[in-house]
């Protein structure tokens, strides 16, 4: 069960490892370790995760009102403010939702606020108007169901500034990635292609999934926060009706022990990575995403599902199969996650994202059981 002391003793156990972290590899922003040590020189893929290190020390900082927590994290944070006006990635919103806003919330400085803004303007204009999408680094031709939880940046630029025209890129995106990404049963495709010169939709694909027509966890992790998030900004049923729909599927084929193989649809029959690897990081992500559809579902049933799924991931991602507490030398947080199985990065490894997700949602319910008090 996870108690108010298991999660405390927890949470103290992530700051331990993030404190070596920054120790140990200062200014660094590691996306993955390699035999569970941060430092790697191996290939990127993209530079999206400088925010969750950033991230988990404001979350530190929320808990605990540490002024050493408050100091990395507004170290770690300026670090990344020249990433505002980069149009070479669709993450602005990893990098300074988890940043920037936070610290934005802790101070009011509207100087603050204006990198975010400038941030969301930035990530709007990867704006394809023919095929109404935000297109990911591949090319103006693809579309991520990872922008999900990238887009709520165009949102709050738009939210704070009135520009209703960052308002309609936000809306068609989501609204495009429901219609082309997600599928009837609540399962998502991670990629969708679209004819540049039409707009025409072309069919779904992969990069990281099993397949073009199977459910990449993360990716279904992705969708459901990031539909939920979008539903708390804007107060539209239509979002919430697709993050409901995610759930379902999440909790209709969740293994019995609630953390999800790096597929749902992965032949458990053959050896990892292709078959019966875990994932931890998904489990981490729609955990915390769970947390908050279970406090935006209108059906009271619901709501009890998504809680006692959240908590159960939650619980069992705790225990020391997962969660490196016993595993000496091991730098991550959270073992046995996943980055990009078919390039081999970060397989069965610890990941940067996971460890963030992981941090917030114990930390959400840290808060909770201090409010209740």
């Amino acid at each position: 069960m996870l108690t108010k002391d298991r999660i405390e003793e927890v949470l103290q156990f992530a700051e331990s490892q993030v404190r070596r972290l920054v120790e140990n590899y200062p200014d660094f922003f590691p996306i993955y370790t390699v035999g569970g040590k941060w430092f790697h020189t191996g290939e990127l893929w993209t530079d999206w995760t400088g925010g969750f290190l950033a991230g988990m020390m404001w979350q530190f900082y929320r808990r605990t009102r540490s002024p050493y927590w408050r100091e990395k994290a507004v170290h770690y944070s300026k670090l990344l403010e020249h990433r505002k006006e980069d149009r070479n990635v669709h993450d602005l919103g990893f990098i300074f939702l988890n940043s920037y806003l936070p610290w934005y919330e802790e101070t009011g400085d509207p100087a603050l606020k204006d990198v975010i803004i400038t941030a969301g303007r930035t990530l709007a204009l990867r704006y394809q108007p023919k095929g109404k999408y935000l297109c990911s680094f591949i090319g103006p031709h693809s579309l991520f169901i990872d922008i999900m939880m990238n887009v709520p940046i165009v949102f709050y630029a738009a939210i704070h500034t009135g520009d209703q025209q960052l308002m309609d890129i936000a809306l068609n995106h989501c609204r495009t990635t429901r219609d082309r990404l997600v599928r009837p049963d609540g399962s998502v495709a991670h990629e969708g292609l679209f004819d540049v010169e039409t707009g025409q939709f072309l069919r779904q694909s992969t990069h990281q999934g099993l397949s073009a027509e199977s459910c990449w966890a993360r990716g279904l992790a992705w969708s459901l926060y990031g539909f939920t998030k979008v539903h708390a900004m804007t107060g539209l049923e239509e979002f919430l009706e697709v993050a409901e729909r995610n759930a379902q599927y999440w909790i209709l084929h969740l293994p019995v022990d609630k953390i999800p193989y790096w597929d749902f649809c992965a032949d458990l029959a053959q050896p990892p990575p292709w078959g019966a690897q875990k994932e931890t990081s998904s489990a981490a992500i729609a955990a915390s995403g769970l947390l908050d559809l279970a406090r935006q579902t209108k059906v009271p049933e619901h709501s009890v599902a998504y809680r006692s799924t959240a908590l159960a991931m939650l619980e069992a991602l705790t225990d020391p199969q997962y969660l490196a507490i016993s595993t000496p030398g091991w730098e991550g947080i959270l073992k046995h996650a996943v980055y990009h199985t078919r390039k081999n990065l970060g397989v069965d490894e610890s990941v940067m994202w996971g460890d963030y997700f992981f941090v917030e949602g114990l930390t959400k319910l840290a808060l909770e059981k201090e409010a209740s008090n």
